[in-house]
């Protein structure tokens, strides 16, 4: 499985991962609703099941994603500070590029 994480996502990341609160925990993409071919994406912080993949990401970052979900293989997440400030999560390998 595969996750790709931006510069400016990552840096937020990075940031919250840091708190003492989040000691241990790791960043988990969930599906939040799905809908025939298409996903609707969140986060999270949780520390990993049996159930879960630690996918390694390019920024340091390891990211749980549930095993065998082919929706979350894949995923893209984003820090955009206009129109409004926040995460995106996307999946463009499976033809989701933003919410709809």
């Amino acid at each position: 499985m595969q996750c790709k994480i931006t510069r400016n996502a990552a840096k937020i990341l990075k940031l919250e991962l840091d708190k003492p609160e989040n000691e241990g925990q790791y960043l988990r993409v969930l599906i939040t609703h799905s809908h025939g071919d298409h996903a609707h994406y969140g986060l999270d912080m949780s520390k990993p099941t049996a159930d879960d993949e630690i996918v390694s990401t390019d920024k340091g970052i390891d990211v749980l994603l549930a095993k065998g979900v082919e929706l979350l293989d894949g995923v893209k997440i984003d820090y955009l500070y206009f129109p409004q400030e926040g995460f995106v999560i996307t999946n463009p390998s499976k033809g989701n590029h933003g919410d709809h």
